[in-house]
């Protein structure tokens, strides 16, 4: 598998890990559907990403909670393009507090869309991607192996997408089908309402991550990294 000319949906692709991702492959010449929950946001992103490489990208409002939705993404790349030959499961959230203080509908809302929308995302893609024999994708975190204080909705998120990643990789290699985990740790993203500067050049860059799309989709068809960490090169930018 190579990138040119493939179709890519990519969850969560309107900005951060997901816009990075979704540049780098227009880059190498492939095709990407991005979703997220506004129509509008989707639309303009597309239209950003086809000035790149024309007729490149479609945007479609879908919600990954609703597996209707995630189903209608694959429906519209279908449409588009005749087929589906990646899936990405991007989209994320974090809510960060002591368990005295978390609340359910925190804890259901990071569970709902880290594990959950990726459950959605591979069974709304999967028969295409067994006749494609294509790849699918999870963007998880170091947190899905190291845990921490006020953690506790985020790293059981993150260590069930691991897990989840994993075992679907087992199910699905006799289809063909590569499935592979990536774990980055620091990135210069707008994740919990941060907002990337200068101050975060040491981070890891969404582009980064991109490459590492890029690269996993050039493997050669025998090998398959199932699971891969990265982090900043010098912690801290120190």
């Amino acid at each position: 598998m190579s990138v040119k000319d493939k179709v890519v949906l990519i969850t969560g692709g309107t900005k951060g890990i997901g816009l990075g991702i979704a540049e780098c492959i227009v880059k190498e010449g492939g095709k990407v559907i991005i979703s997220g929950r506004s129509q509008d946001t989707t639309t303009h992103i597309a239209e950003r990403l086809n000035t790149i490489n024309n007729d490149c990208a479609i945007g479609i409002a879908a919600d990954v909670r609703k597996l209707e939705d995630q189903r209608m993404a694959v429906k519209a790349a279908v449409q588009k393009w005749g087929r589906l030959d990646v899936a990405i499961a991007n989209a994320g959230v974090g809510h960060f507090a002591s368990i005295e203080d978390l609340t359910p509908q925190q804890w259901n809302e990071v569970i709902d869309i880290n594990v959950t929308g990726p459950f959605y995302t591979i069974k709304s893609s999967l028969e295409e991607l067994k006749k494609s024999r294509g790849y699918f994708i999870t963007i998880a975190s170091l947190a899905g192996t190291n845990f921490f204080a006020n953690g506790a909705a985020y790293n059981a998120s993150k260590f069930g997408l691991v897990g989840f990643t994993q075992a679907v990789m087992l199910d699905l290699r006799k289809h063909g089908i590569k499935v592979s985990t990536i774990m980055p740790g620091s990135v210069a993203t707008y994740f919990n309402n941060h907002i990337p500067s200068a101050e975060d050049s040491w981070k890891i860059q969404p582009e980064d991550i991109g490459r590492i799309v890029v690269d996993l989709l050039n493997m050669p068809p025998r090998t398959l990294p199932s699971k891969i960490e990265v982090r900043p090169s010098i912690p801290g930018g120190k």
